[in-house]
């Protein structure tokens, strides 16, 4: 607390608390006084007085200690029922509270409180309880500070109702004299103490419950009942009944009196169920009963005729060959070889809907084709779909999950309806709508004439609109041929697309990998934000996020240019014609499709003259490029000394900059890596080959430096 006074000549300033004075005489300040008041418990009054030569005033601060409310008295229980709880409390409370917050939760170790808030009185009824469940209660108090802690709990135990379920596993054997045993387990919710159980049993089941004979058991969860007539099936049901009342009938089970006769199955019911199979599982009604197989029956609907299946003893059997969306009615009984037991009562299913094609949308589109696609599970089974389009019609099976639709027009909007067969009656239609690409790169990319060294070849590019194009691609087709005529070679507008740029490179691939390519297959080895006026294929280099691998030598090879165009509903694309057909490493150009006949000899004797006389004219051009004799002794001293040096190089280096260079390797480094001395004289003659194209090439690929710091060893 900070308590200022002015005057002249300027006071002492002090705080006082009641009569006590909590600054010392001798260190009263001057004009400013600041009270620092530490583990405040309650309210009081602090009063700052200021003295002087002229007199003395005073001036009081209150302090307000505001907490959290008390917790309430412990809760009374005032009334009970079989579902709800009342209670009363005291507040506990001298100051307001601004309500009260109840928690309850069933007795036990697990169990968690359940929160009833905003309760402005202090009587309350808890409903929405478990009947005979003992419960424990607390109260809380809330005020504008926040909630208080907690009353002491108070515990109760809510009142008995009639059991809400029925007896479980309820079983009958026959015994000998024409009597049996029935027997069960209590129900699951008792709601109460059980005080016994009452067994009713027919021959006649479409009587009412009242016609039917009652067998009371106390304290008991078997009984025997005696007197029964012989080769009859009896129906038995069983209830129990609490102080308050009797609980439900359990499902009825069924029994022949007739002696070694099975019991019927228990706990028969459904497990798995798909849209043609519907799985059934039981137990034995007694272990032991030698039986040697069952019988089941089952029908479609309830006025259908029954279907027989017999199979060897099991635990579990799935009914095949059953129509989706279709519900189905079961029974089963046990066999032995003293006759058929009782069947059980029928229990029903419905087989789930059909695994039926959906999502059917447009994957891509190029010029004249459409590619529709769509999610179909895993089925071993053919699904037949019809795809009707510009009056035809063509059958797919939904397994393949997309469909090439060929020989369409460009920039053409189709209407494509696909009926698929889900039962005899037909099933859904699915309306797609797609419009094919505009019709561009008409032209074909145009390949020069002449070789070049390692597999390179130039290829032009004739002016394209780029108004709607995202993207280009260069695509690479390696041709698969026969004697005369090349095969499977697609158009490339009917091609996978979608297989093709998954093949995109988007990082770098280690020399291995590159290795295990299949380079038999189309990929595509350039793509182009802006597509330029030429391009060097198999430069090994990367343009963008493709890479630009090598041509395989003695392979024949085409390509095409292949334009991603803006699309609102998939993907669209626009291919050029193949290039003409040209050959690695020859670089021999022959027009599309290759013919053969009388004449191959006409045709074949030319080029390899036209080859012979190339390769004289690259000697005569190399020996040429050959320094003479005098230049290469100026240059042997050089070279000597550059061997001289390397020779006594230690074999670790330890200069920081050759350091470097060896472990962080620059993307230039790893496509030229550095020449050994004793190879350099030689590399500088291949790079002077054909006027300095490598040359070029590996100045292009120089990082211009690099950037790093490092710190002397304490080595030598």
């Amino acid at each position: 607390i900070t308590c200022v006074a002015v005057g002249s000549p300027m006071p002492y300033v002090k705080w006082m608390l009641n009569s006590e004075d909590l600054t010392p005489e001798d260190e009263m300040p001057v004009g400013r006084n600041v009270l620092e008041l530490s583990s405040v418990r309650e309210s009081a009054n602090y009063t700052c007085v200021a003295m002087s030569s002229l007199g003395m005033i005073e001036a009081v601060a209150q302090i307000t200690v505001k907490s959290l409310p008390k917790p309430p008295g412990t809760p009374v229980v005032t009334e009970t029922t079989a579902t709800s709880v009342t209670i009363t409390w005291d507040s506990g409370n001298p100051d307001p509270v601004t309500y009260y917050i109840i928690q309850y939760r069933a007795k036990s170790p697990d169990s968690k409180y359940e929160t009833v808030d905003d309760i402005t009185t202090t009587r309350y009824s808890i409903g929405g309880l478990y009947p005979n469940t003992e419960y424990e209660i607390r109260v809380s108090a809330v005020n504008t500070i926040g909630q208080g802690p907690p009353s002491e709990p108070v515990e109760t135990r809510t009142g008995e109702q009639a059991p809400a379920s029925p007896p479980r596993n309820v079983r009958a054997k026959i015994l000998p004299q024409n009597s049996m045993v029935v027997q069960w387990e209590e129900p699951e919710e008792p709601n109460g103490q059980i005080k016994g159980y009452r067994v009713y049993y027919t021959m006649d089941d479409s009587q009412p419950m009242s016609l039917w004979h009652i067998h009371n058991v106390q304290d008991s969860i078997l009984t025997t009942i005696q007197s029964l007539v012989p080769e009859e099936t009896y129906a038995i049901r069983v209830l129990a009944f609490t102080s308050v009342g009797d609980g439900p009938f359990s499902e009825a089970v069924s029994v022949k009196v007739q002696q070694g006769v099975p019991g019927q199955p228990s706990k028969f019911q459904v497990g798995a169920v798909s849209d043609t199979s519907i799985e059934l599982t039981w137990e034995p009604a007694y272990d032991k009963e030698g039986i040697v197989r069952y019988e089941l029956r089952y029908a479609e609907g309830k006025f259908s005729t029954l279907t027989k299946k017999d199979f060897p003893p099991r635990r579990s059997y799935v009914v095949e060959g059953l129509r989706p969306n279709t519900e189905y009615r079961f029974s089963l009984a046990a066999i032995s070889n003293n006759g058929i037991g009782a069947f059980t009562n029928e229990i029903s299913e419905r087989t789930l809907q059909a695994n039926v094609p959906k999502n059917f949308t447009v994957k891509w589109v190029t010029k004249t084709t459409v590619v529709l696609a769509w999610k179909f599970s895993e089925s071993r089974s053919p699904y037949k779909c019809t795809i009707e389009y510009n009056r035809q019609k063509m059958d797919v099976d939904a397994r393949q999950l997309k469909m090439f639709i060929t020989g369409l027009r460009p920039n053409t909007t189709y209407e494509f309806r696909v009926t698929c067969q889900e039962s005899v009656d037909g099933g859904p239609r699915h309306r797609v709508v797609a419009r094919t690409a505009p019709h561009i790169l008409v032209k074909k990319p145009k390949l020069d004439i002449y070789a070049e060294p390692e597999n390179i070849l130039t290829m032009s590019f004739p002016p394209v609109s780029t108004k709607d194009v995202k993207n280009f691609y260069v695509v690479v087709v390696p041709l698969k041929t026969t004697t005369g005529t090349v095969k499977n070679l697609k158009n490339p507008d009917e091609m996978d697309i979608e297989e093709l740029l998954r093949e995109v490179i988007l990082k770098r691939r280690s020399r291995r990998q590159l290795a295990q390519l299949d380079q038999r297959n189309p990929y595509i080895t350039a793509c182009f934000k802006q597509l330029p006026t030429s391009f060097t294929v198999g430069s090994d280099h990367y343009l963008s996020s493709c890479e630009n691998k090598p041509l395989e030598p003695g392979q024949e090879y085409v390509f095409f240019l292949l334009a991603e165009l803006s699309a609102t509903v998939g993907k669209m694309f626009a291919t050029s014609p193949h290039t003409d057909t040209v050959m690695s490493p020859e670089m021999v150009v022959d027009p599309l499709p290759v013919e053969t006949g009388d004449g191959l000899i006409w045709v074949v004797g030319p080029v390899l003259a036209v080859v012979f006389i190339i390769g004289i004219v690259i000697s005569i051009l190399l020996l040429k490029n050959k320094p003479d004799s005098r230049k290469r002794k100026e240059s042997e001293p050089r070279t000597k000394c550059l061997l001289n040096n390397a020779d006594i190089m230690p074999h670790h280096p330890t200069d920081p900059v050759e350091m470097r260079r060896i472990n962080f390797q620059t993307p230039g480094m790893m496509n030229h890596p550095p020449i050994p001395i004793s190879e350099l004289a030689e590399h500088t003659e291949l790079l002077k080959a054909n006027d300095n194209l490598k040359l070029s090439q590996e100045y292009e690929s120089i990082d211009p430096g690099q950037q790093f710091t490092w710190e002397h060893s304490n080595l030598e």
